[in-house]
């Protein structure tokens, strides 16, 4: 199926339709596509462009998410499709995020197949990632449903900019979601990211207070642009006033790319920063990321400081929880989905296709 038909729209006075699923509220005359690409009027209706194709399946570890806290050591199946709702000048994904080509979906598959796929890979998580999966809601809905069918739990990799009503339908069939909390000012998001920060903020509350996904926030430090003490403060005393000590917080390195070339990388000692400046205002796991930093990407434990779950990239280590999730040295309880052992996945990063037989995982 190419055209799927949506939820989230009502019909203007004027003869147009606008779309409901995120904040920008597109509103489109018949044959028009939403700032997003992949939405569009047809015959007097918004439907959802490209509907049961990817742009391609990968089986990666769940620490590049990234999820800490969330069956560590696992395989999950990762896909995405095309356009996204915000316009990032820093953009990783920019040939499948603002692609407006439905050619770049050249792998078709339907949930129920994404679905047994996952199960026969041995993956115990599905991750609607790449591009923002809110841009496919109805895709990635439909895809977490068959998989809940089937005892595969599911995962969002998110920028949350999503509106009231929309967010409810996304969320409910969610198990884990990392949130791109893209910077902490009204300006980083309306001239860097063609967004605004508020209806994030209030996203988040509402996933914290609101719903029993496990989440994890990740911010990109871009130097010059969102990596001052200042806001890195504000944002994680923000954290812990309105989302709890328990949400990790992810500080990720920048490297140039797509049209944010005239910054330079992110130095190590910057994440450190922030991870410094998140514990100081009480964040209990603060990790860096896109970097080689065994102390920055382990977790420790809040209560005695013992190391819990050892990374060296997204390789672990030793693993000091017991069965429950406790540390094993004093006790204190590490918050998070954990099982008795990690998994052993590893690092590895496997390519899948559909339509042709495929190893299942060691």
């Amino acid at each position: 199926m190419t055209n799927h038909p949506t939820q989230f729209w009502h019909p203007l006075p004027d003869g147009r339709v606008q779309c409901d699923v995120c904040p920008r509220a597109c509103r489109l005359r018949e044959g028009q596509q939403g700032f997003c690409f992949v939405r569009a009027c047809r015959d007097g209706a918004l439907v959802l462009e490209g509907y049961g194709r990817s742009s391609g399946f990968c089986v990666d570890p769940i620490e590049k998410k990234p999820l800490n806290h969330f069956l560590p050591g696992t395989p999950v199946l990762s896909f995405g499709t095309a356009g996204c709702n915000l316009a990032c000048r820093f953009c990783q994904n920019w040939d499948m995020s603002k692609s407006r080509d439905q050619d770049t979906l050249a792998a078709a598959a339907d949930p129920q197949a994404i679905a047994r796929r996952a199960a026969q890979l041995g993956c115990r998580c599905v991750a609607y990632t790449y591009n923002d999966p809110v841009t496919f809601l109805e895709y990635a809905v439909d895809t977490a449903l068959a998989c809940r069918e089937l005892g595969i739990r599911n995962v969002a990799v998110t920028a949350g900019y999503v509106s009231p009503g929309a967010r409810e339908a996304f969320f409910a069939p969610m198990d884990a979601a990392n949130v791109d909390l893209k910077g902490f000012t009204e300006e980083f998001y309306r001239q860097v990211c063609g967004g605004h920060l508020a209806p994030v903020l209030e996203m988040l509350r509402y996933l914290r207070h609101e719903t029993t996904v496990w989440f994890e926030l990740t911010t990109l430090l871009i130097p010059g642009y969102n990596d001052s003490e200042a806001e890195i403060d504000a944002m994680t005393a923000w954290v812990v006033g309105n989302l709890g000590v328990d949400v990790p917080m992810h500080f990720t390195a920048f490297h140039p790319d797509w049209k944010l070339r005239d910054a330079p990388p992110t130095p190590p000692a910057t994440l450190q920063r922030a991870r410094e400046i998140a514990r100081r205002n009480g964040v209990r796991h603060a990790y860096t990321g896109n970097c080689h930093d065994a102390a920055g990407g382990s977790t420790w434990c809040h209560g005695c400081g013992a190391l819990l779950i050892e990374r060296d990239w997204y390789q672990l280590g030793h693993w000091g929880l017991d069965a429950t999730g406790h540390c094993a040295a004093c006790g204190t309880p590490c918050a998070g989905v954990f099982e008795a052992r990690p998994g052993t996945w590893g690092a590895r990063r496997l390519p899948v296709g559909f339509g042709q037989a495929q190893p299942a995982p060691d």
